[in-house]
């Protein structure tokens, strides 16, 4: 069973930690180049972020300022090489940076999910199944998980001829709906959103909109990329600027 620790040593320095949900506190990620020479490319030096239940933390910056480097440690598939990862799970606080495998696996099928931009899918296994996933695994049987994935797929517009193909051969704006679909069939108290509008229509821009707008008046806690201004401008609370 997985530990968690009630009150650990970071809540007395965070400014009004109550309904806290996620702390990177002093991040630092250098990535070595093997193939030129073993150069050293620091990325993140230092960077730190508190997000609060039913708020939204935009990451802005330049291409290449270490936003998806921070945005993937906060999710642990990149470990970081000093400072920890806080985050509010079962009602305690883990530390992302040191827990074993099986435990990170199941923070993340819990408390904190994650809109990529590229959709990983097996061949020949339909679109629902892909985007149900996340339910199944928490134990909900597959025709009630079914059933909320595909009221996602119509809200986002997904044509249902395609809900019981395979999406391998989709096009980008299809593969992200899925993906959408993926990540928000779980009431997760935390969402990492890289892009998540990025191959969209305006209409289902909308949407996307819509749904980061409930989840954040359920007490989700975000932290996303948006390149696009309107989606960012009205879903952001906040802006964390990457130099």
């Amino acid at each position: 069973m997985l530990e968690t620790l009630d009150h650990p040593d970071f809540l007395a320095r965070v400014e009004h930690p109550e309904n806290l949900a996620l702390y990177a506190d002093q991040l630092h990620k250098c990535f070595v180049l093997h193939a030129q020479g073993g150069v050293r490319l620091p990325v993140l030096e230092g960077r730190s972020l508190a997000v609060r239940a039913g708020e939204c933390v935009a990451l802005q910056g330049a291409s290449g300022s270490g936003k998806s480097t921070f945005m993937r440690s906060l999710y642990a598939n990149y470990r970081i090489d000093q400072g920890a990862i806080w985050v509010k799970h079962l009602g305690g606080w883990v530390n992302l940076p040191t827990l074993p495998p099986h435990d990170l696996m199941a923070v993340r099928q819990q408390t904190i999910g994650y809109v990529s931009q590229f959709l990983r899918v097996i061949p020949r296994v339909p679109a629902w199944e892909v985007a149900a996933e996340p339910l199944m695994n928490l134990g909900v049987d597959a025709d009630a998980a079914q059933t909320t994935v595909q009221a996602l797929f119509s809200r986002l517009q997904l044509p249902e001829r395609l809900w019981h193909l395979s999406p391998t051969t989709f096009s980008g704006g299809e593969k992200q709906r899925v993906n959408i679909a993926y990540a928000f069939s779980v009431d997760y108290p935390i969402l990492l959103l890289d892009e998540p509008t990025s191959a969209l229509d305006a209409a289902n821009r909308e949407v996307v909109m819509q749904l980061i707008e409930e989840r954040k008046a359920k007490g989700c806690a975000m932290v996303g990329i948006f390149h696009d201004d309107e989606v960012r401008n009205r879903v952001c609370d906040r802006v964390l600027h990457f130099a």
